[in-house]
C-alpha cells in the first residue's frame, strides 16, 4: 500500500503536535510526576500508538497491520531497555528529580531525529544495494551476541566520548542552575551539568538507533511503517520511565530476550538477502532458494520470547535482590544529595524505599553476599541515610513523622552497627 503526502503529513503533524503537548502541559513546569500521572499517561501514549496499529490493519491490510505490531513492540522493547541506560546517566550526573523530565524528552527528541536521518539512509540503501540485507543482518547477529555477555551499572559510562571532549574544551561547573543550559560563575558564563548529560544521553541514542533501525527494517520495508512504529514507540517513553522507576533493574532477562529477538530478525535478514542475493560471489549472483520467515511468525515469535523474559524476570529471586541492591544504592545515595531534589514528598518516597530494600538484603542473611556486591558499603550507605532521616525528622522537615507510628527509624543505626569494611563517615575505604 502507498501512502499519500497528504496521509504523510498529517501523520508528522501528529506527532510533532504529541511532543508539543508534552512539553508545553507537562514538562515546561519542572515537577516531580507521581505515580499516577505517569500511569495514567504513559497508557494513554500507549493506546494511542495501539488504535494507530488497528487503523493501519484496518485501511493498510494484514501484512501491512501485522508489519507494524511487530515493529511497534520491538522497538517498544528495545527502549525499555535502553531507560536502564538513561537511569545510570542520570544518576551519574545526579540529575535533580524535577528536571529529569525535561532531559527525557530531550532525548527523546534527538532520537526521533536521528532515528528519522537513518531511516532514510537505510531505505535509500536497501533500495539500491539488496546486498546491504546482509549487512544489517551481521551487525544484528553481532549485537546479539554482545547482548549475552553479562552488563550491569559498572559497564556502562555516562561520560562518553563527547562529554569528555566537551568538559575539556568548555568551562562546566559542577552545580545544576535550575533547568539552565548555561549560568554565570564567578562572572563568567559557563556550562552547567544540564547540557552534559543533554550531549550524554544524545550520544547515547545514536548507538542505540544503530541496533534499532537494522531491526525493523529486518521485519518491514516499508518506510512509513518503520517510522510510524520507531515514533510510537518513543512517545511516552518519559513517562514510562517515572512509571518503571525502580522496577528496570528487575528485569535481569530482559537483555537476553532482546538478544533472541534481535538474533532471529538478524537470521531473518540474512535468509531475506539469500533470497534477493545479486553478489558476485555468492551463488554466482544468483538468487538462493530458501525459506522466508513471514511476518506472522515473527511476531508470534517476539511475544513469546518478550513474555517469557518479563515473567521470568519478575519472579526471579536473583532479580528481586538485584533491585533491591541497586534501589538501595541509588536511593541512599539521592538521600544524602541535597541537590537531587526539593520535594520533601519525593525524599520521604525514595527513604521508604530504602527501607523496604535494606530489609530484603538484611533478611537475606549469609546468602546476601554470594548476591550482593559491596554488602557492607551498601549498608553503610544505608546508615548514613537513617542518620540523615532523623535529624530531618528532629528539625521537622518531612511530612511523615515515622514508618513505625512514633518508633525508631527502621533504619535506626542502632539497630544496624557499622560494618567492620565500610565506608567512614568521610567517605573514604577504611
Amino acid at each position: 500500500m502507498d501512502v499519500s503526502p497528504l496521509v504523510w503529513t498529517l501523520t508528522v503533524l501528529g506527532i510533532l503536535g504529541l511532543l508539543a503537548f508534552d512539553y508545553f502541559f507537562h514538562v515546561r513546569r519542572a515537577h516531580v510526576p507521581t505515580l499516577r500521572e505517569a500511569a495514567i499517561w504513559s497508557s494513554l501514549y500507549v493506546g494511542i500508538a495501539l488504535l494507530f496499529g488497528v487503523g493501519t490493519l484496518v485501511l493498510g491490510g494484514t501484512a501491512m497491520g501485522s508489519e507494524y505490531f511487530a515493529g511497534y513492540i520491538t522497538e517498544k522493547a528495545l527502549s525499555v531497555d535502553n531507560l536502564f541506560v538513561f537511569l545510570i546517566i542520570m544518576t551519574s550526573f545526579r540529575v535533580p528529580r524535577e528536571d529529569q523530565q525535561k532531559v527525557l524528552l530531550v532525548g527523546i527528541v534527538f532520537s526521533l531525529i536521528a532515528r528519522t536521518g537513518f531511516i532514510l539512509l537505510g531505505s535509500a540503501l536497501i533500495n539500491t544495494f539488496s546486498w546491504v540485507f546482509y549487512l544489517f543482518g551481521l551487525a544484528l547477529l553481532i549485537t546479539a551476541g554482545n547482548m549475552f555477555k553479562p552488563q550491569t551499572e559498572e559497564s556502562h559510562s555516562a561520560q562518553n566520548v563527547v562529554v569528555r571532549i566537551s568538559r575539556r574544551l568548555f568551562r562546566t561547573t559542577d552545580h545544576y542552575d535550575g533547568d539552565k543550559l548555561f549560568t554565570v560563575q564567578d562572572g563568567r558564563r559557563v556550562m552547567t551539568p544540564m547540557l552534559l548529560v543533554m550531549v550524554a544521553i544524545g550520544g547515547t541514542d545514536l548507538m542505540f538507533a544503530l541496533d534499532s533501525i537494522p531491526a525493523i527494517f529486518g521485519l518491514t520495508q516499508n518506510v512509513y511503517i518503520v517510522f510510524t512504529a520507531t515514533a510510537f514507540s518513543l512517545l511516552g517513553l518519559r513517562q514510562l520511565y517515572f512509571l518503571l522507576d525502580g522496577l528496570l533493574d528487575r528485569l535481569i532477562y530482559l537483555s537476553y530476550g532482546l538478544a533472541v529477538i534481535l538474533g532471529f530478525i538478524g537470521v531473518k535478514l540474512v535468509l531475506h538477502a539469500l533470497h534477493e542475493n545479486n553478489v558476485p560471489f555468492i551463488n554466482n549472483g544468483e538468487h538462493v532458494e530458501v525459506g522466508e520467515i513471514g511476518t506472522g511468525l515473527s511476531l508470534a515469535v517476539i511475544l513469546v520470547v518478550l513474555v517469557i523474559t518479563v515473567f521470568a524476570s519478575l519472579f526471579s529471586t536473583r532479580g528481586r535482590t538485584q533491585t533491591a541492591m541497586a534501589n538501595a544504592r541509588r536511593d541512599a545515595t539521592a538521600y544524602l544529595d541535597s541537590e537531587y531534589t526539593r520535594d520533601p514528598d519525593e525524599r520521604e518516597r525514595i527513604f521508604k524505599r530504602l527501607v523496604e530494600s535494606r530489609d530484603h538484603i538484611v533478611a537475606l542473611g549469609p546468602k546476601a553476599k554470594q548476591i550482593v556486591k559491596n554488602e557492607p558499603e551498601l549498608l553503610e550507605l544505608c546508615r548514613l541515610a537513617a542518620a540523615s532521616h532523623e535529624r530531618a525528622m528532629a528539625d521537622g522537615q518531612h511530612p511523615v513523622a515515622s514508618f513505625h507510628d512514633g518508633g525508631p527509624s527502621p533504619l535506626d543505626s542502632s539497630k544496624y552497627p557499622r560494618p567492620p569494611s565500610s565506608l567512614d563517615g568521610s567517605g573514604s575505604q577504611t
